[in-house]
């Protein structure tokens, strides 16, 4: 495998060096590009960058824009030190899809971009270049032969490109609309090879050429399978260069690498983006497929046979080397009924991600390296999506309202199958266990129902703490930290169905026990609702069937109970819950509007989460989130499929955050109205204000700033608040409510720490593993 990665590498290197020029000991690692919008009042190219920043630290380097009216674009100066920050390379050209014209100092309207995009006219220019020196990785601004190998290279696709498109040697299909492609569609990147840049492009096809000229002279060098072998992992190591070196690659300013296309689970559109040099010996192809042979050489350990029994009374003897299949998970036909000890299952997460529509990016490549290796696999254009079991509501477009229900059903309906299998080929004492991850009850209902159905009880729920992202990021989105283990067993046949109502004590009980063993674990946020889940699912799936008052029309039967009916119990129980850990133990009634931030707050750690689960929370506290949250109390604004919570001055109006009332309807609209005075007029106006409403010595609104103190996420950034929310409460607290208790600040999570907790021991055990990416030395 390496002779030959080497034997491919080599040939693209000398294809290519013209094109990425470099003496010896500067040579460029890597290119930093920004697309470009023609500024609608001069037609000068606008470069767009959200930030400006090269490197962060001890040692800052930035970009800093420069533009003469007499120049036809910007051009670029490399600022250090102490010159970095004073050209606030946070400041970029475009945010939220809106740029600012460096030569005008006007807005250029998002829709204008689309436009220009949508018609072709979005280029990209050059703007920064990462070299390899003896005294380590430098920044330098574009040469003149920089930008003259840019026009070679695109001059040579242009000549190139017909005859690789009737060779099919580059990706011509169209993206198809879907529920992760709208962004790049959006931008008129309407076939797979828009995605990359000329000389991008440029690359990757040479790379294909090369391997589709080499793959005959490895055919005829090894024997059959091996030279499969060897050509299947040279084009996963193409794969992995397509990864790297597109349009929607970024540069990571605080680890010095580049970031792959798939940093989330979507096509993001990414106005600044990275390019690697191909032309580097030991970086680029070479990285790629040393990454591949690391990934087989530990594939390989697994696969060794081993000495040790798995289960007790066993003889020790050799286990056999691991059979991998390839199939439809609900039609294991090669496995007997009754056969298998133990299923583990990590399914589809319902809608978090589209498996299928992000595998076209890597399918339209595979078929052209390794598709007459595998005709059947790639005899469709693009991946197969009708066959995932996933709820994407991008299937079932055009049917308006119904998509997402039409997608929640498709997805139960394929769960169910799946576990109904799994059940089929269970020894009686076997165990499937099911790992899921997802913050909306709705997902946690379907996969519920699924396994309900398919006749499994669920025995046992760990949740394990898997966080590993920066609390920075936690404090602006909402996300996940754990994932919970489902342990399931075949549900015993013949018990009797009981009634919720008989059972809703029980399921509440339990919802507290284990929310308040789990909170004292240290587990917060959403994941202390999610973590309720497991143990309440565990009640209702042993007595199952439960029925509830509601009688089918059709049927005239009781309905049977659906799990979300039980999940919302829990979360309602764990809001008391949480309330009162708020209140530092006691117990203070506010109004519901009050109760619904704090718990936004609480629950997700972050100004923006999905709108469903704000609904949910909402129903919990007898609220309504368009009436009430959006429109009359003004808390939330949405935003597409998530709401934001407001800060106190997107609040200001009579009737809620007023500075002039006297009284206020709701506890958190009296606490915003203090924030808001002390923000803008500072701590003498706002003292007046304070003993002019009464509020200085009202123990109900000192209970409300307790609750907030403690709700509100206080990560520290460089000594200073990340939420402006938590710095005024500070301040707040400082100059009038000393006595108000302080939580311990938080701190950047660790890695390779982890919590499970038994929903269905007493025991709690340790575990830990580590996180973080591979393959990310670019």
């Amino acid at each position: 495998m390496r002779r030959w990665g080497k034997e491919l590498s080599g040939r693209v290197r000398q294809a290519l060096a013209a094109f990425f020029p470099g003496p010896r000991y500067e040579e460029p690692l890597f290119y930093l590009w920004a697309r470009t919008v023609a500024c609608p009042t001069t037609g000068k190219p606008v470069p767009l960058s959200p930030n400006w920043w090269l490197q962060k630290g001890s040692d800052p380097v930035a970009v800093r824009v420069l533009c003469r009216p007499d120049w036809p674009e910007c051009r670029f100066e490399i600022v250090r030190g102490t010159a970095a920050l004073r050209a606030n390379p946070d400041q970029g050209t475009i945010r939220c899809g809106v740029a600012i014209s460096p030569w005008t100092g006007d807005v250029i309207d998002g829709d204008y971009i689309k436009r220009e995009a949508q018609a072709g006219r979005m280029g990209q220019q050059l703007y920064a270049v990462g070299v390899k020196t003896p005294r380590g990785m430098e920044f330098r601004p574009p040469t003149e032969a920089d930008l003259a190998a840019v026009r070679a290279a695109e001059a040579e696709l242009a000549r190139r490109l017909p005859a690789w498109l009737a060779a099919g040697i580059v990706p011509d299909e169209e993206i198809p609309e879907g529920n992760k492609t709208a962004e790049p569609i959006r931008y008129g990147m309407t076939r797979w090879r828009d995605l990359f840049a000329p000389r991008q492009l440029l690359a990757l096809g040479t790379v294909v050429e090369t391997l589709r000229a080499l793959a005959p002279e490895i055919q005829a060098a090894l024997p059959p399978d091996q030279a499969r072998a060897v050509r299947t992992y040279l084009a996963l190591a193409v794969d992995k260069l397509a990864d790297y070196n597109c349009q929607l690659t970024t540069w990571e300013v605080s680890r010095q690498i580049i970031k792959h296309v798939f940093q989330r689970h979507d096509f993001s559109m990414k106005w600044s983006h990275a390019e690697m040099a191909l032309v580097v010996a030991g970086k680029g192809l070479d990285w790629a497929i040393d990454q591949i042979v690391d990934a087989y050489q530990e594939i390989a350990r697994l696969a060794q046979p081993a000495r040790g029994s798995l289960w007790p009374g066993e003889v020790a003897a050799p286990v056999q080397r691991l059979r991998v299949t390839r199939g439809n998970a609900a039609h294991l036909a090669t496995l007997p009924a009754g056969s298998v000890h133990l299923v583990c299952i990590d399914p589809p997460y319902y809608d978090n991600v589209q498996y299928a529509e992000l595998s076209d990016y890597f399918y339209v490549w595979l078929k052209r390296t390794v598709g007459d290796l595998y005709p059947d696999w790639f005899q469709a254009e693009l991946a197969d999506k009708d066959d995932e079991a996933v709820a994407n509501p991008a299937r079932f477009a055009g049917l308006g309202q119904k998509a997402r229900e039409l997608a929640r059903r498709d997805y139960e309906r394929k769960m169910a199958a799946i576990f109904r299998e799994c059940h089929r080929v269970l020894r009686p004492d076997g165990v499937l266990t099911v790992m899921f991850t997802h913050k909306e009850v709705e997902a946690w209902d379907t996969l519920a129902t699924a396994l309900i159905d398919a006749g499994f009880h669920i025995e046992a729920s760990w949740p394990v703490h898997t966080e590993s992202e920066h609390s920075l990021h936690q404090a602006k989105k909402n996300a996940a930290a754990s994932t919970i283990l489902l342990a399931c067993r075949k549900r015993r046949a013949g018990g009797e169905p009981v009634w919720w109502e008989d059972l809703k004590g029980t399921v509440r009980r339990v919802a507290r026990e284990r929310a308040t063993e789990f909170a004292a674990q240290g587990i917060g946020g959403v994941d202390l609702y999610i973590s309720t889940f497991g143990p309440v699912l565990s009640v209702i799936s042993e007595r199952w069937p439960v029925l509830t008052s509601e009688v089918d029309e059709q049927t005239g039967q009781p309905r049977p109970l659906r799990p979300e009916v039980a999940l919302d119990l829990a979360r309602q129980v764990v809001i008391g819950l949480r309330k009162e850990g708020l209140l530092l133990g006691r117990q203070v009634q506010f109004d519901p509007a009050t109760d619904w931030y704090l718990m936004a707050w609480d629950s997700f750690k972050a100004e923006e989460f999905p709108a469903d689960e704000a609904r949910k929370l909402a129903l919990v506290l007898g609220l309504e989130l368009e009436a009430d949250l959006v429109r009359k109390m003004r808390l939330i604004a949405k935003k597409q499929s998530t709401v934001v919570l407001q800060p106190p001055r997107a609040r200001r109006r009579a009737g809620l955050v007023d500075p002039d009332a006297a009284f206020f309807g709701s506890w958190i609209d009296a606490a915003h109205t203090a924030m808001l005075v002390y923000e803008e007029d500072g701590a003498r106006a706002c003292e007046q204000f304070l003993k002019r409403t009464g509020l200085l010595h009202d123990g109900t609104f000192k209970a409300c700033l307790q609750a907030l103190i403690n709700a509100i996420p206080r990560t520290r950034v460089k000594g200073a608040f990340a939420r402006p929310e938590a710095e005024t409460l500070e301040r707040l607290r400082l100059a009038f409510f000393e006595d108000l208790v302080v939580p311990a600040e938080e701190a950047p999570p660790q890695f390779a720490q982890g919590v499970l907790l038994a929903a269905g021991e007493d025991d709690a055990a340790v575990a830990e593993g580590e996180g973080g990416e591979d393959g990310e030395e670019p």
